[in-house]
């Protein structure tokens, strides 16, 4: 018996046990069910029943709101089901009558706070009219026909865009439409702040005259409004779209709000005209977006927008800037044959997927802005037209945007697009120029005297603040000039380029800094820091022609001493000493020099001013390293007097012993001394009429280490000066094939991929 009771006992413990585990979590099931219930029974407990007879009293006694007459049928339950068909007609018809009335001052609706059951077809309690304009409905006030009119200047700028017209557009276009476009006409504003729609809703082929106002409104199933038109402002924010949402065909001649607005299925704007502001920031869309074909005639605005699936704007046009900042993408976002006119902001945004901006059109004026972009080149792509994307890219600075290019360069490397990541190198190493060149010429506000901010644009009163400011705390960036009262953002922004907050250098170390940053304007300038092939090819050319010609010059022209008498004014006769110089060469290779030479140099000059960001600069770059020496030289030469015997052979020779195309990487511009190699070598043949060609031979083979003959000057009776003149050039060809190599090694594809990508 004892251990029968004992197993009773355990049984019975057991059984309390599993029931308390089943409360225990049951409980806050049933918890959570009464707490969602209790806001719909409280908001129907406090709804009022709309029927017939309250309808007709507050048809027939409108209330004053914001100065219009207003039919108030707020905080009703309207009950619209197939069920209650009597009621629905009725509605619909008493409505109507009312709001069509004639008269200066349209009477306007308000459902805020309502509860609408059933499918509410709002398109039901428009005016249906035409719209062209000899069958407009005399009811409408003159503003008012204008306001339908002016609905043609939109219909013809989508016939321009090749787009679809729709049925009004075709019947204002049209001078004899074989179906005239009808439209439901709203005169007067219609208010749902806050209203709650059940079932279905159909606003399809409006036109409002008045403001629209839905904030807050919620719609559970979908809601229809392709083809309408907004005259005045419209507010959607904070609207719950729990089903399709189709905007398709719409076009808001004023500005539209959708902040804050949460789209959970597709959202259909397609061919969607924006002629004033949009705004979506802090807008949510959880399924497809469609923007295909729409037209921004003003700025739009998607800052903080977050995209859960496919975004697509093909084909749409920006006229105005376009804002996603701090947007988050997270599947494809699609601008394939968009049209942008000005700059698009991604500041801060974050692309987890695919941005796609193939065959986009930018206008000269647009790019996109990109500081800050969360942006991983691992799991996501941009993509662009080859060439071209990489230019329309910008970042301001390269503080915290380092990451941001590397990114970038390594996604357009990961798909062989090697232009449009030099682009971005070249874009890097554009803004660490500009760093440096703060840090060794800006004045560093932690160091700098009373004078110096005063020289700097800053009041007195202005530079005691900054000092005092920094007796107590030592600035860390320059922005922090903005916590000082005194301090304006405009005297901020005027100084902010001269000024700087680092750490002091040395005299050593600022030495080695400015020669990086001279290094690293050459290499900018003359090569695009190893990104433009054709910049390379335009200054090794003009370099070639240039130095081609002056050796021309001194084989062209030869000085020859003699000795003559005085006048005989002078007492003693002295014998004193001149030189003359003599041209050796013929008249038909002067033309061919002269002639070849302005060809060569337009040729170079062309490729120069087409590829370089900034000609003149890389001109005068040529200029400082390519005229100063060779013009001393030949200074010293011939003005200051070089005296020898009339020569009868050129300076220079030619291995005469083959003739083909020749690498000459190892050697050098004289000939050697050892007799029986220089029996190889002959005098240039000046009476042949092709000989000419021989000066850019040499010049060709000294710089760039390539020719087609083995020319080289002289070793004997040889002035000093021409040798040093070719020596110089020859040094000037061993940074110039290094850069070339350096600047194939990045825009070769095959060979970039197999430098770069690790």
């Amino acid at each position: 018996m004892i251990g029968k009771k004992r197993v009773f006992f355990n049984l019975s413990i057991n059984r309390s046990i599993i029931f308390s585990v089943i409360i225990l979590l049951l409980t806050p099931i049933f918890l959570l069910v009464f707490l969602f219930s209790q806001p719909a029974r409280s908001e129907s407990i406090n709804l009022t029943p709309l029927t017939l007879e309250l309808l007709q009293e507050r048809i027939s006694n409108p209330i004053v709101r914001d100065g219009n007459f207003t039919v108030d049928l707020r905080h009703m339950q309207i009950d619209l089901q197939q069920e209650n068909s009597l009621f629905n007609s009725q509605f619909y018809r008493l409505l109507r009558k009312e709001l069509q009335k004639t008269g200066s001052q349209p009477l306007a609706l308000d459902l805020s706070n309502s509860l609408i059951l059933g499918d509410f077809l709002g398109n039901e309690l428009g005016l249906r009219t035409p719209l062209y304009s000899q069958a407009i409905a005399p009811i409408f006030t003159l503003p008012e026909q204008k306001q339908l009119e002016d609905l043609r200047s939109v219909c013809l700028r989508s016939l321009i865009s090749e787009l679809p017209l729709s049925q009004d557009c075709s019947s204002l276009i049209i001078s004899k439409p074989t179906v005239p476009g009808e439209i439901n006409v709203f005169r007067g504003s219609l208010i749902l702040i806050e209203t709650h729609f059940v079932g279905k809703v159909d606003f399809s082929n409006s036109f409002f005259l008045q403001y629209l106002d839905l904030k807050g409104s919620i719609f559970e199933k979908e809601s229809h409004w392709n083809e309408a038109r907004f005259s005045r402002n419209v507010q959607f924010s904070e609207v719950d779209f729990q089903e399709i949402t189709n905007f398709k065909g719409s076009i808001f001649f004023n500005k539209v709000r959708f902040r804050k607005s949460l789209f959970k299925k597709l959202a259909n704007f397609q061919d969607v005209n924006f002629i004033s502001t949009s705004d979506f920031s802090q807008a949510t869309f959880q399924d497809t977006v469609d923007f295909r074909h729409g037209q921004w005639w003003s700025n739009g605005n998607f800052s903080k927008v977050r995209f859960f699936q496919t975004v697509i704007f093909t084909k749409a046009n920006f006229d105005e800037f376009l804002f996603f900042t701090e947007a988050i993408f997270e599947k494809l976002v699609t601008f394939r044959e968009a049209e942008f006119h000005q700059s698009v902001n991604l500041r801060n945004a974050s692309i987890l997927n695919q941005a796609d901006f193939s065959d986009a059109e930018f206008n000269q004026s647009a790019y996109l802005y990109v500081p800050g972009l969360s942006f991983n080149s691992n799991l996501a792509k941009i993509l662009g037209n080859p060439g071209e994307i990489g230019n329309r890219l910008f970042v301001p600075n390269l503080q915290g945007n380092t990451n941001v290019l590397r990114n970038l360069v390594q996604n357009f490397r990961q798909l062989q697009q090697i232009a449009d990541a030099n682009q971005l190198d070249y874009t890097k190493e554009k803004l660490l120029l500009k760093r440096d060149y703060q840090r060794l010429f800006s004045q560093n506000i932690n160091k700098i005297s009373l004078k110096s901010f005063i020289r700097l644009g800053f009041s007195e009163t202005q530079a005691k603040s900054i000092i005092r400011y920094r007796h107590q705390n030592k600035f860390k960036n320059k922005r922090e000039l903005l916590k000082i009262i005194d301090i304006d953002y405009l005297t901020y922004l005027h100084v902010s380029p001269q000024i700087t907050v680092s750490e002091n250098l040395s005299t050593f170390k600022w030495l080695i800094l400015l020669l990086h940053w001279m290094g690293l304007i050459l290499l900018l300038i003359l090569t695009g820091f190893g990104t433009n092939f054709w910049l390379v090819i335009g200054v090794g050319m003009l370099a070639t022609t240039y130095f081609g010609f002056i050796f021309w010059i001194c084989d062209a022209l030869s000085l020859r001493l003699y000795t003559s008498n005085k006048s005989q004014e002078n007492k003693s006769q002295e014998n004193y000493c001149r030189f003359k110089i003599q041209i050796i060469l013929k008249k038909y290779e002067t033309i061919s020099m002269i002639i070849s030479f302005i060809l060569l140099n337009t040729i170079s000059l062309t490729a120069i001013f087409r590829n370089s960001d900034n000609p003149c600069l890389t001109l005068a770059c040529l200029f400082i390293i390519l005229v100063p020496v060779p013009v001393v030289l030949l200074y010293k030469l011939y003005i200051q007097g070089h005296f020898e015997i009339l020569r009868e052979v050129s300076y220079f020779t030619e291995d005469g012993s083959m003739r083909q195309l020749r690498l000459l990487i190892g050697s050098l511009p004289i000939i050697p001394r050892y007799p029986m190699f220089r029996e190889r070598f002959m005098p240039l043949l000046w009476e042949r009429r092709w000989n000419w060609l021989n000066y850019y031979d040499f010049s060709l083979s000294n710089l760039l280490k390539i020719g087609f003959n083995d020319v080289r000057l002289r070793d004997k009776n040889l002035p000093g000066v021409i040798s040093i003149l070719a020596w110089y050039q020859w040094s000037l060809g061993i940074l110039y094939i290094t850069l070339l190599l350096w600047t194939l090694s990045r825009t070769i594809p095959g060979l970039n991929l197999l430098i770069y990508l690790k």
